[in-house]
């Protein structure tokens, strides 16, 4: 209900009339997702590390001017050199740490990504405190598993090209994108360097996972990994379906966003409508709202930790401000930035950050991430169990 006011009450633990939403991840485009901007990521990726911060073009709230990025690129296409590259250079000179420039067929490879599918090898990255790239998870039965990678390994070059100062979303781009059947990735484990070359194969994603813990009775936990399409319904229908009176625990860890349309489904299947989220685009406020009919009454307990970011913070971020969800775990990543994406004379496109979000509360999220309200580095998930059976879910 858009332009609807609403007052937000001071934040409660327990239970009670809410709402929520999210925004967008690295797979997110906004121009596949009812327009709205998206947040970078990634879900398959992960944050990636700040870039130079040397001067660059920016536009009247402190942004990467888009024009310039695309006359960059067409002034170099036309002296028969690539745009894309030229759309990089400009890019990473402007200081935006989530600004990214992907060829047509790497952003093309994104788009099937949403719809559930994607080429690749099976695996996700993310960016260490370090800066440096390391295997987040590796996909059980996928490319990468039956090549022996692990997770924890760290990623150093993609086809020969270093990734430890390429934002996570363009390594994810190098592991899916490319004409190649097959791609090189260069590995340390435990100060072990190889190369290791691995077959991309056509996988599909499945983002959301249902279970009925055996040793946790009146416990219904929802793994949600990433918003890819559909998953928002999965994600309503999973609550729908729980037992009555059962408690929620909804798992966030390691979730790095998605599409804005489906974070905002899910984010209803707890609310009944109301403010989500607050953002900016080019000084421009607007507002996300979730859909009323949503479940307020089943005990909630969301689980997060530092892989938690961008969509599924703002999600958090929603749930504890309106005093619907506990929520248990580490501090959340911190990326709080809009990215909308801007097509190149060549077909490349340019996703650059546009403003920031903030929760029902005003507290902006980037940079600082989403503090739980039992901060748990150890057992968390028996924590989180112990809290949603105080709050009358589970024995």
């Amino acid at each position: 209900m858009p332009g609807q006011e609403f007052s937000i009450r001071p934040r409660r633990i327990g239970r009670g009339a809410v709402l929520s939403l999210v925004f967008a991840g690295v797979l997110a485009t906004a121009a596949a997702t009812n327009a709205l901007p998206r947040e970078e990521d990634p879900s398959p990726s992960r944050p990636s590390a700040a870039r130079p911060s040397a001067p660059g073009p920016r536009d009247a709230v402190g942004h990467l001017d888009r024009e310039e990025v695309a006359r960059a690129a067409a002034e170099a296409m036309a002296d028969g050199k690539s745009g894309v590259k030229a759309a990089e250079e400009v890019v990473s000179r402007s200081g935006d740490r989530w600004g990214a420039v992907y060829d047509k067929r790497e952003y093309e490879e994104f788009a099937k990504a949403l719809d559930g599918e994607y080429t690749g090898v099976g695996l996700w990255a993310r960016r260490t405190r370090d800066g440096g790239i390391e295997i987040a998870k590796v996909r059980p039965g996928g490319p990468a598993d039956k090549a022996g990678i692990r997770a924890g390994d760290q990623l150093l070059a993609v086809d020969g090209r270093p990734v430890a100062e390429r934002p996570v979303t363009e390594v994810t781009a190098l592991l899916r994108g490319g004409d190649r059947t097959s791609v090189a990735l260069g590995l340390e484990r435990d100060g072990r360097s190889w190369t290791e070359t691995i077959r991309r194969a056509r996988l599909t994603t499945q983002t959301v996972t249902v279970e009925q813990p055996p040793d946790a009775d009146g416990i219904v936990m929802i793994k949600v990994s990433s918003f890819t399409k559909g998953s928002g319904e999965r994600v309503r229908e999973a609550v729908r379906e729980a037992p009555e009176n059962a408690g929620i625990l909804l798992d966030l860890r390691g979730n790095q966003g998605g599409l804005v349309s489906e974070a905002v489904i899910a984010a209803s299947a707890f609310l009944d409508g109301g403010l989500v989220a607050t953002y900016d685009v080019h000084g421009e406020q607007r507002s996300l709202y979730a859909e009323a009919g949503g479940d307020v009454d089943r005990p909630l307990v969301v689980l997060i930790d530092g892989g938690t970011m961008s969509a599924a913070e703002l999600l958090t971020g929603a749930l504890r401000d309106r005093g619907r969800a506990v929520a248990v775990g580490s501090q959340t990543f911190g990326k709080g930035s809009v990215q909308m994406p801007s097509e190149l004379p060549d077909g490349s496109v340019a996703e650059l950050t546009v403003g920031h979000y903030r929760t029902p509360a005003g507290q902006s999220v980037d940079g600082q991430g989403i503090t739980p309200d039992l901060s748990v580095t150890e057992r968390a998930e028996d924590r989180a169990r112990a809290v949603l059976s105080g709050l009358g879910g589970g024995s």
